[in-house]
């Protein structure tokens, strides 16, 4: 390890992580076809009491992957909620044992539009099959088997991954003693469909992505990008982005090209573009929105009446400035958890960060997870039911 790693790595810091790779024989996916082999990609941190009743399961957004804290050899970056894990910090992990894994559809190590496609020996591209969210919970349950954990303290995640909390909470209720939904939503709505699909064919439109057939070859890089600014739009406020670029235009030594990037947003948006060809698949991207758009926990009945009879904890947290997963999704969650008789807690934070919030907005976002799951956990520690 470099002295930058060791500086970077803080006294609660998990120090120095490695991705490990789960592999099964096959998914039965929710449109019938079949997946053969499955592999998933997933890290955990800290340790597994003997009576394996600390376990959480961390799932990640659209673009996240396992590597949710600490560092990886060789390598300067944190994990992607490196301040939310660790010791002492909200998955404190000298109590709990975390756990985190890439979703199926994936590109970091789980099966994938990229993965070798068995029967071909090329990559899937296209060939890949339709997932959904369910799926996903589904690859993750098989997860938690091989790991050797009966029930969850808690599974939680942001955006698409609170869409997967919330299909935890209807596919495997007794496998979880609690759930946290972060800025998320039952079903999306057609603005959220209607970003999502501009991404699309921004990649699709793009003369590289040849039908989803470009592995070995130039990718779509500029679609890929188009799409990431895009997203990345939604993912802020308009408050936070005048606070942080306004109307400020780069400084240019010569007289710049009639549509260069002058404005600092106008290079921000760009640069995030640029970054996000690096680490992730344009396949990939097109696969996971898609199972976003089509999910709907609430299988067309109200909610309510699909959460009837579910015996567990929910803490719903959203943010005030949210407008791609505005707060309002939020509280139909927590109201249909309490017209279930669910006990739900529902807590808004007041951030001028959009839907990043979730990433950003982490003192007081520590503050609620904590204290929720203290509470949890004793309660189970106090009453001795461990349901292994």
């Amino acid at each position: 390890m470099t002295m930058k790693e060791k500086t970077k790595l803080s006294e609660n810091s998990v120090g120095v992580t490695q991705t490990k790779h789960f592999t099964f024989e096959g998914l039965t996916l929710e449109n019938g076809e079949k997946l053969v082999p499955v592999t998933i990609a997933y890290e955990t941190y800290g340790d597994l009491n003997e009576e394996k009743s600390n376990a959480v399961l961390i799932v990640h957004a659209l673009s996240g992957d396992a590597h949710v804290a600490g560092i990886h050899e060789g390598q300067n970056d944190f994990g992607w909620w490196h301040s939310m894990v660790g010791p002492g910090k909200a998955f404190d992990t000298n109590q709990y044992f975390i756990i985190c894994s890439n979703v199926l559809g994936g590109c970091k190590g789980s099966t994938g539009p990229s993965s070798i496609n068995p029967r071909t020996e090329r990559p899937y591209g296209l060939d890949f099959p339709l997932i959904s969210i369910g799926d996903m919970v589904d690859c993750q349950r098989r997860l938690i088997d091989h790991l050797g954990v009966k029930k969850l303290l808690t599974v939680t995640g942001g955006s698409m991954g609170g869409m997967q909390v919330l299909s935890w909470l209807i596919r495997y209720p007794d496998r979880i003693r609690s759930a946290i939904p972060i800025a998320t939503a039952i079903k999306h709505s057609p603005q959220q469909i209607a970003f999502n699909e501009v991404g699309r064919q921004a990649i699709m439109a793009d003369p590289q992505w040849r039908g989803g057939d470009y592995y070995g070859r130039s990718a779509p890089t500029k679609g890929l990008a188009l799409a990431r600014m895009i997203g990345h739009i939604t993912y802020m406020s308009d408050i936070s982005m005048a606070e942080r670029f306004g109307r400020q235009k780069k400084n240019h030594d010569t007289h710049p090209f009639k549509f260069t990037a002058d404005f600092e947003v106008e290079g921000y948006l760009r640069y995030q573009g640029d970054n996000f060809v690096k680490r992730f698949d344009a396949n990939s991207y097109l696969y996971i929105t898609k199972a976003m758009d089509n999910f709907d926990v609430s299988q067309k009945r109200p909610l309510h009446d699909v959460l009837k009879g579910i015996d567990t904890k929910i803490l719903v947290i959203a943010f005030k400035y949210d407008w791609l997963y505005p707060a309002y999704q939020s509280k139909e969650i927590a109201r249909a958890c309490k017209l279930s008789g669910i006990e739900a807690t529902y807590c808004e934070i007041d951030s001028i960060y959009g839907h990043d919030a979730f990433l950003l907005e982490l003192k007081e976002e520590a503050h609620l997870v904590s204290h929720f799951l203290k509470k949890v956990f004793f309660e189970y520690e106090v009453t001795g039911s461990y349901d292994t």
